[in-house]
């Protein structure tokens, strides 16, 4: 389980690293043994950030809750966008102001 964590925060920051012409002005991680939480900000407006914890530790139900944010700056309009998540035994549910509701 704990290299599952591991893989999941290192693909995570993977999924986060910038365009390759946006400078970053911010990287923070921390990976843990029963969690990871990682902070990305990018000189164009794009914001990532993640936290992950265990719960249900050493029990038949232990699963990874995810909760986190993204944003960015329309190149065109210069509108931002965000969007906020949890991702957990009921799958991924983002949320945001630009996105349809049910």
């Amino acid at each position: 389980m704990k290299f599952l964590i591991v893989f999941v925060a290192l693909f995570a920051i993977a999924l986060a690293a910038p365009r390759p012409d946006a400078e970053i002005l911010k990287s923070e991680s921390d990976v843990g043994p029963e969690g990871y939480s990682f902070a990305v900000a990018t000189s164009d407006g794009t914001e990532k950030n993640e936290d992950g914890k265990l719960k249900n530790v050493g029990t038949e139900e232990e699963a990874i809750v995810v909760h986190g944010s993204y944003s960015w700056v329309d190149e065109k309009t210069g509108e931002k966008f965000t969007v906020t998540y949890v991702a957990d035994e009921n799958g991924f549910q983002p949320q945001g102001a630009h996105l349809p509701v049910a």
